[in-house]
């Protein structure tokens, strides 16, 4: 009996089912990736949805929506504590002390009491698309932020090539009447001060209507030394529409810190200037996903808005007593 030989892959075969494999390969990873972003970008709009439904019950239990920041502006906790209790987190907000207060009545967030809140990474504030960061002693950078208005963190009119944006009004007070301070720096100028930062506002007062005025939107994270997105400090705690969407307008961190050398960032500076000039505190709306952003209206709803959006619409989705007629996006 003759024992027949059997034959072996050639080598030529070899390559060719490696290349196939690989061309196979090819084709999949881009759609995975699709996928994944895709179920990214709805996890991002589900967070919208439920921190948009926490403003409501805010609105509904202490009868007004949280201000942006507190009385005395800066650094004593902004909207996201308040908001604790209302997205289930009632617990990290039982053990924050001083919300709105000064250096006077107590610590600032920052404070050993108060870090184990801003150092905890809480997903309903995170964007599973972006890259977590925390800039500085642990304290977390996050991805949403409120809606401070069509013009800058200073709310008042501002001057663009000549033209004069006139502030429509927000559903966040920020620092409203500001031209360069970020509250007292210090319990003695606690004592004397007259302003009042983050007043709250009602519901009823968004006369532009809830469904055609914006209430939350993404911020990316800033990647390394970067105040992007640090919300619990009052000059990264909200978004403005002065430009539009993912626009290569720079971000302005005055008192904070800017990271222009990691390509995830977008421009910004640290550099401001006083009304009506644009360049003072300001964040944009950004983030990591395909053509646009993510944001929450006043309603409750939540929205995609394209990067393309006409920039005069969306200074008219800022506003919530412009009185604007909006455009379609």
């Amino acid at each position: 009996m003759v024992r027949q030989s059997r034959s072996a892959f050639t080598l030529i075969e070899l390559l060719v089912v490696i290349a196939i494999i690989a061309v196979l390969v090819g084709l999949l990873v881009p759609a995975v990736q699709k996928v994944r972003e895709a179920a990214n970008r709805m996890s991002c709009s589900n967070n919208l949805k439920q921190i948009a439904l926490g403003m409501h019950n805010h609105q509904d239990s202490q009868g007004a929506l949280p201000g942006g920041v507190g009385k005395f502006g800066c650094c004593w906790g902004t909207w996201v504590i308040p908001t604790l209790p209302f997205i289930e987190q009632d617990n990290l907000f039982k053990i924050y002390t001083n919300w709105g207060g000064n250096d006077a009545t107590g610590i600032r967030y920052n404070g050993a009491g108060n870090l184990p809140v801003a150092r905890t990474r809480i997903k309903t504030y995170t964007c599973p698309s972006d890259s977590s960061n925390s800039p500085w002693n642990g304290v977390q950078n996050m991805n949403y932020v409120v809606n401070y208005g069509n013009t800058t963190f200073f709310q008042a009119n501002v001057v663009v090539g000549g033209a004069t944006i006139r502030f429509g009004g927000a559903p966040f007070n920020a620092y409203n009447g500001s031209t360069s301070d970020d509250g007292p720096v210090n319990a003695a100028q606690a004592s004397t001060w007259t302003r009042f930062y983050g007043m709250p506002v009602k519901i009823t007062d968004v006369t532009d209507g809830t469904s055609n005025t914006l209430m939350l939107s993404e911020v990316n994270q800033g990647q390394g030394r970067d105040a992007r997105g640090f919300a619990s400090w009052g000059g990264g705690s909200g978004f403005v529409t002065l430009f539009g969407p993912n626009a290569s307008d720079p971000d302005v961190m005055t008192g904070a810190w800017c990271n222009n050398n990691d390509p995830r960032n977008a421009p910004c500076t640290t550099t401001g200037t006083a009304p009506p000039s644009p360049n003072n505190r300001r964040q944009g709306a950004r983030s990591r996903h395909s053509g646009g952003v993510n944001g929450a209206f006043c309603d409750g709803s939540v929205k995609f808005i394209a990067n393309g959006v006409n920039v005069n619409t969306w200074r008219a989705l800022g506003t919530a007593m412009g009185g604007e007629v909006n455009g379609e996006y």
